[in-house]
C-alpha cells in the first residue's frame, strides 16, 4: 500500500520548462550559438553539474557555461517570482492527498533557495511534509539518491512510495531505487526504454487521483 507521494518540481508541478527553454534561446542567440528543443531536452531532469556537462560535451570546453547558467536562471527566477505557471490538477491532487492521509515531499534537482522561492511564490509549499533538493545530495538524477533520501525523510520504504516525474532522468532514478513511478510528460514524451520503467504514463496530475482511488 502506498503511504507517500514524491513530487518532482520543474515540468511536473511547475510549467517552467517552456519558460526555461525561452531563456536559453535568448541567451544563446546573444552569444551566437545554435540552440534548439532537442538540445534542451537532453538537459531535462538533470542537476546543475550534469547540465553543465551536456553543454560542454556539445559546444566544447571553451563554452561559457557558468555565464549562460547564471544569466538564464537569474532571468528565469525573475519571471517565476512575478508569476508561477502551475500544471493542470496540482491543487486538486495535493488536496486529495492531504484529505486521504498520504505523506508528501518535493524531490527536485533545483537548489534549496530556488525551490523555496518557487514553492512560496506558487503558494503550494504548505501542502508538503518536507523537501529534498539537488544541492543536498551527492548524486543527482538519474542516480536514485534523492528519492531514497526522500523516503528516509518521510520514514517510509521505497515500496510504500510513489514518484511523480516528467523526465527520463527522473524515471530512471525512481526505477533504480525500486520506487514505482508515474510519468506526466512535459516537453518530451519518454522514449520506450524509459516508458517501460514506469507504472504508467498519464496526461495530467488529475489522472494520478484516479490511479490512487
Amino acid at each position: 500500500m502506498k503511504k507517500a507521494v514524491i513530487f518532482d518540481m520543474d515540468g511536473l508541478m511547475i510549467d517552467s520548462e517552456r519558460v526555461t527553454y525561452e531563456e536559453y534561446c535568448r541567451k544563446l542567440e546573444q552569444l551566437e550559438y545554435h540552440f534548439d528543443e532537442n538540445m534542451y531536452r537532453r538537459c531535462l531532469g538533470k542537476n546543475k553539474q550534469s547540465v553543465y556537462q551536456v553543454f560542454i560535451d556539445h559546444y566544447g570546453e571553451d563554452f561559457p557555461i557558468t555565464e549562460v547558467w547564471n544569466d538564464v536562471h537569474v532571468s528565469l527566477d525573475h519571471r517565476l517570482q512575478q508569476s508561477v505557471p502551475l500544471k493542470t490538477g496540482i491543487f486538486e491532487l495535493l488536496t486529495f492527498l492531504k484529505e486521504n492521509g498520504y505523506k508528501t515531499i518535493v524531490a527536485t534537482s533545483s537548489s534549496r533557495a530556488r525551490a523555496n522561492m518557487i514553492l512560496q511564490a506558487a503558494n503550494i509549499g504548505h501542502y508538503f511534509d518536507d523537501t529534498i533538493c539537488g544541492d543536498e545530495v551527492r548524486n543527482g538524477k538519474p542516480n536514485p539518491e534523492i528519492f531514497l533520501t526522500a523516503c528516509e525523510k518521510l520514514g517510509i520504504t521505497p515500496e510504500e512510495a510513489l514518484v511523480l516525474e516528467d523526465s527520463e532522468a527522473g524515471i530512471t532514478a525512481a526505477h533504480a531505487g525500486n520506487i514505482d513511478v508515474i510519468c506526466v510528460p512535459d516537453m518530451k514524451y519518454p522514449a520506450e526504454e524509459f516508458a517501460s520503467k514506469t507504472l504508467k504514463i498519464v496526461d495530467s496530475l488529475l489522472d494520478v487521483i484516479e490511479h490512487l482511488k
